[in-house]
């Protein structure tokens, strides 16, 4: 407060009762206008994550019946921040974004003058395509990030499929090794 006869500092001075009594609700309310810029950027939304989510076509069957706000909020980032490509590095950062670390072979039909050894594929495997992820992608519980009654950990790969299939070009075949 400013100083002065008439601003008071006494706590039994009616004004400084007055300004005690509005002090919470606008410390919640700048709280909560804090907070929604947090929820605006897709990657850390809690209260408007089931907004970003009906907006970008969530939750779908892929996730499960009960997935936890870490995997919501990857789907919701992957889904916004997904613009489209056909190149490997696009798609593995896709799975990056969505948690999962992989590789992708690509494949050729075989060609007269290939080396001694390589496999013989035929025509339509020019169309084919593979993605090499770990048996188990296993996703920990992450204090700070994770809420009460989420598991402490989990492991498919559902996601992954159910994205990059999604998101493959429609004149391929999309194919996954988990080793």
């Amino acid at each position: 407060m400013p100083r002065g006869r008439v601003w008071p500092k006494d706590v039994d001075a009616v004004q400084t009762q007055t300004l005690a009594g509005c002090a919470t609700p606008f410390a919640t309310h700048s709280a909560r206008a804090n907070n929604l810029l947090v929820d605006a950027f897709p990657a850390s939304p809690e209260e408007l994550l089931p907004e970003w989510e009906q907006t970008l076509g969530l939750p779908d069957p892929c996730a499960g019946e009960a997935p936890t706000i870490q995997l919501r909020q990857a789907q919701v980032l992957a889904r916004f921040t997904a613009v489209g490509g056909q190149s490997a590095a696009y798609f593995i950062s896709l799975a990056a974004t969505l948690g999962y670390e992989i590789t992708i072979t690509q494949f050729a039909p075989f060609r007269f003058g290939d080396v001694f050894g390589t496999p013989m594929y035929g025509v339509a495997w020019a169309f084919a395509w593979q993605v090499n992820a770990p048996t188990f992608s296993v996703h920990k519980f992450e204090f700070g990030v994770d809420t009460f009654g989420e598991p402490f950990s989990y492991w498919n790969n559902n996601v992954l499929q159910c994205e990059l299939q999604r998101y493959a070009p429609a004149h391929t075949y999309l194919l996954f090794n988990y080793d």
